[in-house]
């Protein structure tokens, strides 16, 4: 299953310029997900993190697994329909590499333990192959 930015706003609240992932090229609830993000040269946080030489903030990039993370438990739990309100938990995380302008962020996320209100997953960074960064996030839901 592949969604589109459209699709990805109907599930998490995230807007210009806080949104983090641009499209899902594969799902497999309960599984897998693959998500993108395009990483321009406009992106505001380039203005000043650093300005000789601009770097992803590692804090963003950790965003980008969460929202991620925040549509494969949608799919996996079924929650069609309902408004969530996401909580991150936890989160431990290794950064390998600095991610650039013009990189294309590729994240995966796999199941660690999925309840009903309470995820942990593990996710993994990459820019073409090779590994940026990795994190297990554990997060809590709410419906509105």
């Amino acid at each position: 299953m592949e969604l589109d930015i459209r699709e990805i706003q109907e599930i998490i609240p995230h807007r210009f310029p806080f949104l983090m992932i641009d499209k899902v090229v594969d799902m497999r609830p309960n599984e897998k997900l693959i998500a993108i993000k395009n990483v321009s040269v406009n992106e505001h946080f380039f203005v000043g993190h650093f300005p000789e030489e601009k770097v992803m903030p590692g804090v963003l990039i950790i965003e980008a697994m969460a929202q991620a993370g925040c549509v494969y438990f949608y799919y996996s739990k079924n929650m069609r329909g309902k408004d969530l309100i996401y909580y991150l938990a936890k989160v431990s995380t290794k950064f390998h590499k600095p991610v650039t302008p013009g990189d294309q962020l590729k994240i995966e996320v796999t199941t660690i333990k999925l309840m009903s209100k309470v995820g942990f997953l593990a996710t993994k960074a990459f820019v073409k192959d090779q590994l940026v960064a990795e994190a297990e996030i554990g997060f809590g839901i709410k419906e509105t």
